[in-house]
């Protein structure tokens, strides 16, 4: 029996890789896996292949292709989620910010440095022309210590994907300002350098049941009301995020999908020429 540790956040998205677990479809492949939530998100995984407290990460694309192109020892297995992910930009109840343009030298809540909700400030910099250098950073943990850091008053803004954070706009702990959306497929699977290695054709195997899962769920009827009840969503809320969401359904090809991620993290100084120098063979 081969046993796997795989991280990944506790959000809906993820909801494929619980149900393969709970009906044991690994079981034929000689598959034992076991999830780890990871409240921290991608800085959190990253920190877990390092250490190797995991094996295998579902994460940001963004996020671990950076920590990748900068030194982790690990590749991308493949894309998990292909649609886009909607980050919701969150403030202060009270906060007198009018739109978007009005956080041009605001203070970040953030996951981690590496994170997602970290790079995609850049992202939302690279949109409205910010100057990057007036934008500051506080680490603050998860999605608790960021609705916590703008309740205090400790940071301006909070980038968090959206439908996550909605039981918080609607209790009034946060007020959403708008969204914006990653420009590439939002998920990936990545796995430790030694485990692709060693176990690649197994872990291709056990990825191909979870696409196949997925799609179950995005085609079945009960799936919202199911979603909903799991993750503590409003159900109209959970019926509109299936109907924009897309996880990657078969083995169709997807490494020049990457390209525009290292031409962004070049273009915001977020890795050098020599990180970005060979890219494709460093990622994959």
């Amino acid at each position: 029996m081969k046993r796997f540790k795989i991280g990944g956040v506790p959000e809906h998205f993820n909801l494929p890789w619980r149900l393969c677990i709970e009906e044991n479809v690994f079981k034929d492949l000689g598959i034992e896996l076991h999830w780890s939530d990871m409240t921290g998100g991608t800085g959190q995984m990253i920190k877990g292949l390092e250490s190797k407290s995991l094996d295998i990460a579902v994460l940001l694309t963004e996020g671990i292709t950076q920590a990748i192109l900068k030194g982790t020892q690990a590749k991308i297995i493949d894309i998990y989620v292909n649609s886009p992910l909607q980050w919701g930009i969150h403030i202060p109840v009270d906060s007198n910010v009018a739109d978007v343009k009005g956080l041009h030298s605001a203070n970040f809540a953030v996951s981690r440095m590496g994170s997602g909700s970290h790079l995609m400030a850049y992202v939302l910099g690279k949109k409205f022309n910010f100057a990057m250098e007036n934008i500051s950073f506080n680490v603050i943990g998860d999605v608790y210590g960021g609705i916590w850091a703008l309740e205090n008053h400790v940071s301006d803004a909070f980038l968090w994907e959206k439908y996550t954070t909605q039981p918080f706009v609607d209790k009034g702990s946060c007020k959403f300002l708008g969204q914006i959306d990653t420009p590439w497929p939002c998920f990936v699977v990545a796995g430790r350098n030694d485990v692709v290695e060693k176990y690649g054709g197994e872990i291709h195997e056990m990825l191909n049941r979870v696409q196949q899962r997925a799609k179950k769920l995005k085609d079945d009827t009960h799936s919202v009301q199911e979603i909903a009840w799991r993750y503590h969503l409003q159900e109209p809320s959970v019926e509109q995020w299936l109907k924009e969401t897309e996880w990657k359904y078969s083995e169709a090809p997807y490494k020049e999908k990457l390209a525009s991620v290292v031409a962004f993290l070049l273009a915001t100084e977020l890795i050098t020429e020599t990180e970005q120098s060979n890219w494709a063979q460093k990622l994959f």
